[in-house]
Order: structure tokens, then sequence, then C-alpha cells
């Protein structure tokens, strides 16, 4: 698959995770996808944080786990319909992602093997795999039934900078005050390892059933291992099969951990180290979002983000508030006409006042925003809601600010020094 349609599908499952302006990923797709998503990791999760993660930089490339195609060479065996794991950044030549092939020594079949023998006291599948000669990188999925329902779990195999920023934030668990998971989890291992374990669900809304738990292991060397089971034979639409996915946090763990993974990794080449992370274009947002905040009476129950995207969960003694804020240059070609009904000020800014239902799933949400773009291109947007998380019920009738107030921040110059 190309990356553009790979990191179109990362774009598309991070909604699940996030509300930001749909038309701004939509409309500016590449070029300002790869800045955008590094700053939202305090929001988003699901099947799309580990893409979204690897999207930011050049730490780890784990593609789409099962977007190879059949018959292309790649060790696979047994194609069936795969889940969409994760994607990757661009940081090779000519836009690339770097080299995640290695000499082939470990083939698909190879690793349905170990699949097979990690997952005792069962059977296993419907399972398809790639070798680690395959371009898009080693991969292995399968359904196992251990007799108390059929489950989906797909491994994908690559390697980081194990100090990376990249690594960092793939380690790091989501804020539970904005987004609904059962438990999550961060460990060192005894050999320097480190693993995230995350229980939650396919969609942060729960429209359906279907729980999703994922762990990510970083070694000390590099590798990374990626594991991702639901209580369900196939990511979507499939009918849940059990309470849980088979594979309890600790199984969970010491499945990630097993060395009978590290053939296969030790067949790729190292990753690069990533350096020091990039400095920001303009002021951080998640300080000028709380210095723009008016103070009297309002408290903030909790915040996230940094760089270009921020967010505060407003408390001011009748029901939590979540305010965000997005912060962009070189706007101007990439929405169109996005902004076509929006009021022009005397020095050329365009502002478009929104009101409509939230999106993520939460009972009686109501989503505020205030779209602001400057003659030169650069853009903020900035959003309330009438709940402190959008996939849970609404606390309260409005957001905590209104839309003067939204307005008051948006226009604000503090946003670009």
């Amino acid at each position: 698959m190309p990356f553009e349609d790979e990191l179109g599908n990362a774009l598309r499952r991070a909604g699940d995770g996030f509300t930001t302006d749909g038309h701004a990923l939509a409309l500016a797709g590449e070029r300002r996808g790869r800045s955008l998503v590094a700053r939202r990791r305090a929001a988003v999760v699901g099947g799309s944080v580990l893409a979204l993660a690897a999207v930011a930089s050049g730490g780890a490339y784990t593609g789409g786990l099962f977007d190879g195609a059949p018959g292309s060479g790649s060790g696979q065996v047994n194609v069936a319909a795969p889940p969409e794991l994760s994607a990757g950044p661009t940081n090779g030549p000519a836009g690339r992602p770097p080299s995640r092939t290695g000499s082939g020594a470990v083939s698909g079949a190879q690793l349905v093997s170990v699949l097979k023998e990690l997952l005792p006291g069962g059977t296993v599948t419907n399972t398809q795999a790639r070798g680690t000669g395959a371009p898009e990188g080693p991969s292995v999925q399968g359904v196992y039934d251990d007799g108390r329902g059929a489950a989906q779990i797909g491994v994908g195999l690559t390697r980081t900078d194990p100090d990376g920023r990249t690594t960092a934030g793939a380690l790091e668990c989501p804020d539970a005050n904005t987004l609904d998971y059962e438990d999550c989890t961060t460990e060192a291992l005894a050999d320097g390892s480190k693993i995230m374990i995350f229980q939650g669900y396919e969609y942060p809304d729960r429209r359906v059933p279907t729980k999703l738990w994922r762990a990510t292991l970083v070694t000390r060397q590099g590798f990374q291992v990626e594991v991702m089971e639901w209580n369900a034979p196939a990511e979507k639409g499939a009918k849940v099969s059990r309470p849980a996915p088979p594979l309890d946090p600790a199984r969970l763990k010491a499945f990630a951990a097993s060395p009978l993974w590290h053939p296969a990794l030790e067949d790729l080449p190292a990753a690069p180290a990533e350096g020091p992370a990039p400095a920001l274009a303009g002021p951080d947002a998640r300080g000028v979002l709380e210095s723009l905040v008016p103070k009297d009476g309002i408290t903030v129950a909790s915040k996230g983000g940094g760089g270009d995207y921020a967010y505060l969960v407003l408390d001011d003694g009748k029901g939590k508030s979540l305010v965000q804020v997005n912060v962009q240059e070189h706007m101007g070609d990439a929405l169109g006409g996005h902004m076509g009904g929006a009021t022009t000020l005397p020095d050329g800014t365009k502002v478009l006042e929104t009101k409509q239902p939230g999106e993520k799933g939460g009972a009686g949400v109501v989503w505020w925003s205030v779209d602001t773009l400057r003659p030169d291109g650069r853009r903020v947007v900035v959003s309330a809601f009438n709940t402190g998380n959008q996939a849970k019920p609404a606390t309260r009738k409005e957001p905590a600010l209104t839309m003067e107030q939204l307005k008051a921040i948006a226009l604000d110059p503090k946003w670009f020094g």
C-alpha cells in the first residue's frame, strides 16, 4: 500500500480517539498530518494510537500490519481480511519510510508457527503473515479459540530507537480524563525492556461491545513488539464471542516479551537514532490556552497536549467542560471552501462559528467551535464541549465558555508569539 494511503488510514482511524477539525485533516492531508498528529498523543487512543505515534517521527515504522497483497512474494500465508493496526512516518529518501525489510531469513510460515506455539490449549485458524523479507515488515495474525470463544490476535514486529521520543509516546498511557478505557499500565521489566498494557475498546464511545487490548513492548536493543487482541473473531463487523480477549494482562505481557520473536527482529535493520525533538514553530499551545482561559470561578481539572495541539478540562462548579485548540500554519490553500459562511474582520481574518452535536457518542454532548484563518494562512481552531470526555454523557447544558470567549481566545495574538 502506498504511504499516502497508509497515512490516510491512520488519520481516519484517529477520528475515534479525538475530536479535531475533520476538514483540516482531510483537506490538508499528508502535508499537515505528519506535524499535527505528533501533538495529539495525549488525546488519542484505540487502534490508531500506535499509528499516530509512529507517523509523528522516525523512531519506528510499523506499517499497516496486513496491508500487503497476496502473492507479492512477502511470505504471506492464508490471506484473510486484516485489521488496520498502524502506519508510519516519512523520513527516508524522497519522503519514503526507512527500510523495514530484513534478509528474509524468517518466513511468514515460521511466524505462524511461533504464534501457535505461544497460544497453547486451543486452535489457531485463519492465519496470515509476512516474513522479514516483506517491504511492509514482518507480522502475523490469526483467530485463536481456547474453547471460550474465537478471538483475533495480531502481532507486528519492527525496530525503533529505544530512547527516542516516538518510543516514549508509544509507551505512554492516555489521559483517562479525556478517553474512556478500562485500564492502562506501563512497566519496566528486569531486562530493561518497557511495556505498556492497554485495555480499551475498538471504539472509545463503546458503540459496539468489542474490546481491544494491546501490548507495546520495546527492548533495550530497540526491538518493538505490538500485540493487539479482541474479544471477537474480527476487529470489526463480527459479533462479540467472549466477555474479554483471551490473554489477560499477565499472559499478554509474557506473549509480547517472548524471545521467540527475536529471530525475526534480529533480521531487521536497526532503527536510526531520532535525535532531539524539533523546535516548535511558535509558542506552546497548552501554555497559551491556559493563560487565555478566564480565571474567575474556573479551575483546570486536567490538561494535556503541547506543541500545536492542547486541551484543558475546565470545572466551574457546574460540571466539567473540555476545551481544545489546534494551531496550524500554511492552511490558506488547503482549506479551500471550508471557510464559506465565515465573517471577515477588517484585517482580513476569517472567523467561522459553529454549534453542532458531539461526534464521539456521548449522550447530549454539544460541540461549539470558533475557526479563525489569518490572511497569511495561520489558523487557530478552538472547540468546547459540555462534557469533560466526549465519549461520555453531557455533564452540563452548555460548555463552560461562551462563543464570545472562544472567539477571543482564537483571535488572541499570543498563538504566534
